[in-house]
């Protein structure tokens, strides 16, 4: 059902599957015989699925991934360990997370097979909702008006993992610079360097409880651009930690807390059911460990001098 759905026709499911047609037509009839209503639509050449047929599509990653979850146990006694996870994660986490979490799994879990996609919250989502991917790890604001782990994770498994400070980044030659914490509503008049979509968002709603809306002067996704924006002195900006982690320390630019220190919110979202996955589990394990370790930077004072960039968010 699922094939077929993503296909359009029964021929790119078969292709899909590595079915041929006829046994495509035929399973689909046989599930129709079991269920008593018809799954399939056929239009011309193209097929489209019934409501029930799309009930049942909606069912395939639970089932896959109990399907999995046999075939792993049974390799696991037959002395195998292995297994392949598909792990979807934001472009901060690509620098900071993914380099630890794939020697933790090369020491420890040498047979599992990591396989890493780049993704924004909403995208990393539906990735695990249509079962591209088995894991992905995902972050929301405070005040989020459309956060990705509400409706649109109705039905999978959502925790979180951890929170990490979002922090003030000012030109050196800012006079506020030298300020501990510094107060928002005081840089109203500024120009304001936004920086993913959510980033955005949450700089709107900052910036909103200070009084007034950002004049936004600049939009990129990049956070070297955005900090070498700031250090030039063309605007201030704001960014998670695990961002300015992210790459090598940049000069110019001045990192200082926001009031009430902003966090924003880490998330492990998987299929229901995933975690009886051995390599699900072994991943999920070895996240635990890794995400305190990266995100153990919050416990300290935010760096002085200069601090770093990266890729988006």
């Amino acid at each position: 059902m699922r094939a077929v759905a993503d296909g359009g026709s029964i021929t790119a499911a078969a292709v899909a599957l590595g079915y041929s047609q006829p046994a495509v037509s035929q399973h689909i009839k046989r599930l129709e015989a079991r269920t008593g209503l018809a799954l399939v639509e056929r239009i011309g050449r193209r097929a489209r699925l019934t409501e029930a047929g799309r009930l049942l599509a909606g069912h395939a990653p639970a089932v896959v991934t109990a399907l999995e979850a046999a075939q792993e146990d049974l390799a696991l006694l037959r002395g195998g360990g292995t297994g392949r996870v598909r792990l979807a994660g934001f472009p901060s986490a690509s620098a900071t997370v993914l380099p630890r979490l794939v020697a933790e799994l090369e020491r420890d879990r040498p047979g599992i097979r990591l396989e890493y996609v780049e993704a924004e919250p909403p995208e990393a989502v539906e990735a695990v909702r249509e079962g591209r991917a088995d894991l992905a790890l995902t972050f929301s604001f405070p005040g989020d008006r459309d956060d990705p782990h509400g409706e649109s994770a109705r039905g999978l498994s959502v925790r979180v993992a951890g929170q990490e400070d979002v922090l003030l980044v000012l030109p050196d030659a800012h006079p506020l610079a030298g300020d501990e914490v510094v107060d928002v509503s005081r840089l109203a008049g500024e120009n304001w360097i936004g920086g993913c979509p959510r980033c955005r968002g949450h700089l709107l709603e900052l910036c909103g409880r200070a009084g007034f809306a950002p004049r936004i002067a600049f939009e990129t996704d990049n956070f070297v651009a955005v900090e070498g924006l700031v250090a030039q002195g063309i605007g201030v900006a704001t960014l998670p930690r695990m961002a300015l982690e992210a790459t090598a320390r940049r000069t110019g630019v001045t990192i200082r807390p926001l009031p009430g220190r902003e966090r924003r919110t880490l998330h492990l979202v998987a299929a229901r059911g995933s975690e009886r996955v051995p390599s699900v589990r072994a991943v999920l394990a070895a996240l635990d460990r890794v995400l305190p370790a990266v995100l153990g930077a919050d416990r300290s004072a935010p760096p002085t001098g200069q601090r770093s960039s990266g890729a988006r968010n």
